[in-house]
């Protein structure tokens, strides 16, 4: 069963469209965008966003109220995304971007929790098997893109939690 994606409230109020030129009012606002963005991926399982197509996305193009974001108002959203360490630029022009709905680090920390609360700390896995290993079908990390996946065991690597070693067939990780 396919969840409905729940809009929030601001949504559908016509100013949320417009940058707030109020200091403390467009903090609030950037901090909701930033929410509405991550959540809608997250629930759609994106991994990349094109500026461009975004502007023509139901997130920010709200076709029952007829409003629709600036591509100038989209970047101020990414860049508010980039500080937080959920977004990250491909290119120089800004045009595509990674976008992290759970920042490495968290990922790393589930896929860590994940591991000691099965027992298998110390057991090398591949990261086919933890990404799209039937044990894990049920976590929020499978599927997770490889890319990712592989910050993430980084970040547990710089944690001294796991090591990320290099196999016959790629890359696997030994957790500690």
């Amino acid at each position: 069963s396919i969840m409905t994606f729940e809009w929030p409230w601001q949504y559908n109020f016509p100013p949320f469209f417009t940058l707030q030129p109020n200091a403390d009012t467009r903090q609030k606002q950037l901090a909701a965008w930033s929410s509405l963005v991550l959540s809608y991926c997250r629930h759609h399982r994106l991994y990349t966003l094109d500026v461009l197509e975004a502007q023509e996305s139901p997130v920010f193009n709200n076709k029952n109220t007829g409003r629709k974001l600036s591509t100038e108002a989209i970047q101020v959203i990414f860049e508010e995304l980039r500080k937080k360490g959920n977004l990250e630029w491909m290119d120089k022009n800004k045009a595509r971007c990674l976008i992290m709905w759970r920042r490495p680090e968290e990922w790393g920390k589930l896929i860590y929790q994940w591991v000691s609360k099965n027992g298998m700390m110390n057991s090398v896995f591949t990261l086919y098997e933890l990404s799209n290993g039937d044990d894990t079908e049920s976590e929020e990390f499978h599927g997770l893109e490889d890319w990712l996946l592989l910050r993430s065991l980084q970040a547990l690597q710089t944690e001294g939690k796991a090591e990320i070693i290099t196999m016959n067939d790629g890359k696997g990780v030994k957790f500690f």
